[in-house]
């Protein structure tokens, strides 16, 4: 579902609540948190999709990763995951065990493993995990503690979403899905443990809202706004020229009128119109969107550098609301 009609269905429901419940369905997060004591806390979500790459295997293993990557935003250890899948009756027995292979070699590379799962039959392949770690409840890193002069960092470059639509639609090249594949592959295990050895505010991945998307629930959670400039936002390779040639998939559409219907986002004049479109790009196992203090920020880099783990600086945090993209 597009931003806004998940937003409609869950502004009509009403839910129990609990005073463990630290983060549940009253706020946008990455996932939920139940707290089972003082020093501990339970983290757990859920994410499926159909395939967006041919080999099955593969196709398992970023579901794997995408999945996971919740986990990781909410500064928590994977431990634990369910497989969630959907398959044709006729889809051969090989196929299946290579998605749900792939799946679970990828959260034995997180550390964690998986005890089981549920199947149905659908038309239409699905697979995905739900996933449980855990964290202390003082080290939760949620949408909501971003301050003003706090820096952005990004840690995986845009595109994924434009990149798989000009594969399907047979105009993409294959070395750039490679590249995106590999993106789509990585965990961010390595970048969200890095992060907690510095001061962090607050962590969002970068999933199927976007780029803007996940960081306009991270503004509105933490009741500040935020400068993004869009010329410091890493794309992958293919994808600036498949989004001048149009080839954007529908859920970009539903995230840019989303943020753009009530002035939310303001775009500059001076923003390139392709480029703008990554930043509504839905992406799959994105990066991590890290919003830390200027001196944290800076250590925070340099220890990615020794690490190999890239990432970016990309905007801050400032007074007011809404985002503004120059």
């Amino acid at each position: 579902m597009g931003p806004g009609a998940l937003s409609a269905v869950l502004q009509s429901l009403r839910l129990p609540t609990h005073p463990d419940l630290l983060i549940g369905l009253d706020i946008s997060d990455d996932a939920a948190v139940y707290r089972l004591n003082d020093d501990m806390a339970l983290v757990q979500t859920v994410d499926f999709f159909p395939p967006i790459v041919d080999d099955p295997y593969t196709y398992g293993a970023i579901a794997a990763a995408n999945s996971l990557s919740d986990i990781y935003a909410m500064g928590a250890r994977p431990i634990l995951a369910l497989a969630i899948a959907a398959f044709p009756e006729e889809l051969p027995q090989a196929i299946i065990q290579a998605i749900l292979q792939g799946g679970a070699d990828k959260v034995a590379e997180a550390g964690a493993v998986v005890a089981g799962g549920h199947t149905v039959v659908d038309r239409e392949p699905k697979y995905g995990l739900c996933v449980t770690g855990l964290t202390s409840p003082q080290r939760v890193t949620a949408k909501a503690h971003a301050q003003v002069g706090d820096v952005l960092l990004l840690t995986k470059p845009l595109g994924t979403g434009i990149i798989t639509t000009a594969i399907k639609r047979d105009q993409g090249d294959a070395a750039d899905l490679d590249t995106a594949v590999t993106s789509m592959l990585r965990l961010n295990k390595l970048a969200a443990e890095l992060a907690q050895e510095v001061e962090v505010h607050s962590v969002t991945d970068i999933t199927g809202f976007g780029l803007l998307g996940h960081a306009a629930e991270l503004a509105r959670n933490s009741a500040v706004g935020l400068w993004v400039d869009s010329s410091a936002i890493p794309l992958l390779p293919g994808a600036l020229h498949y989004a001048e040639a149009g080839l954007l998939p529908g859920g970009l559409h539903r995230n840019r009128a989303y943020l753009e219907r009530d002035g939310y986002v303001q775009l500059a004049p001076t923003v390139d119109a392709s480029r703008a479109h990554l930043l509504y790009d839905p992406q799959t196992s994105g990066g991590l969107l890290l919003v830390l203090p200027p001196d944290a920020a800076t250590e925070l880099e340099a220890r990615y550098v020794k690490a190999n783990q890239t990432c970016w600086r990309i905007g801050e945090v400032v007074v007011g609301s809404g985002i503004e993209v120059v």
